[in-house]
């Protein structure tokens, strides 16, 4: 599961980019609780997503030339330019280079072998975000892949993390962790795009989950605000109730109350 003790390869901060960040300000508010604070005349625009004054997620307006509007997923890692090296080297690309970011800490911007963006976090004086797991966070991240196999090869030579396979209804999903961490560290799973069918015509990329206490309240209310519904409230048995929206401006995340975890 996701938590704020960061490892390396794990998720640990999330932003999105947006053309309008007062209306995606205004529509993650009303959704989610989340108010936006500036990170400073010196952070071009960047701020920070809070919840009862903890960050939960990064934010900028960005513009068409920047890509289209997206959650990008960022990883820990203890040195974000070898990992920049390593992803060059499993046929990756990095697209902003290790920076610092005002002392915060390092970050960068890389492409898997199928084009799909995130990003890297090596710590500084902030280590992640703040909250994960509870309602209104992030808890869960998918990636949505032509093929499995070129993905896991991809992420284990990058981040080091471990893929492993569990029965779910109707066949098998791909659960990733960290290296050497236990099933209880996963974090996230890797799905075919071809087998599903929400993602039909789509291009690869990772999908962001925020838990929520209730689904179909949260999918009712993101309509209200011109959110799409990509895929309606959804029983998966196991794992929770869970539902695919876009918000107005076409970033594309998820929404699930988790099942109660097993003893």
């Amino acid at each position: 599961m996701l938590t704020t003790r960061f490892v390396d390869g794990a998720p640990n901060w999330i932003d999105v980019g947006t053309p309008d960040i007062d209306g995606a300000t205004a529509f993650y508010g009303a959704l989610f609780g989340w108010s936006f604070r500036s990170a400073g005349p010196e952070a071009g625009g960047y701020g920070y997503f809070q919840l009862d004054g903890k960050t939960v997620a990064g934010g900028m307006q960005t513009t068409p030339e920047q890509g289209p509007p997206s959650w990008t997923v960022y990883f820990a890692t203890a040195d974000a330019r070898a990992t920049a090296e390593a992803a060059e080297q499993a046929h990756g690309r990095v697209t902003l280079a290790p920076m610092d970011v005002m002392g915060e800490g390092t970050m960068a911007i890389l492409a898997d072998q199928a084009g799909v963006p995130f990003g890297l976090w090596q710590p500084g004086r902030t280590k992640g975000v703040d909250v994960a797991n509870e309602p209104g966070s992030l808890c869960w991240v998918e990636l949505y892949t032509p093929d499995i196999a070129a993905a896991a090869a991809f992420y284990h030579a990058t981040l080091g993390l471990e893929t492993y396979a569990v029965p779910f209804p109707g066949g098998t999903y791909t659960c990733v962790n960290p290296a050497g961490a236990d099933e209880d560290a996963m974090f996230g799973g890797i799905v075919p795009l071809s087998d599903d069918p929400t993602e039909a015509g789509s291009q690869a990329y990772w999908l962001p989950y925020f838990e929520a206490a209730d689904v179909d309240a949260a999918v009712a209310r993101a309509e209200e605000l011109g959110a799409g519904v990509r895929m309606p409230a959804t029983n998966l048995e196991g794992v929770g109730r869970v539902a695919r929206l876009a918000d107005p401006y076409g970033a594309r995340f998820a929404v699930i109350k988790s099942a109660p975890r097993e003893q």
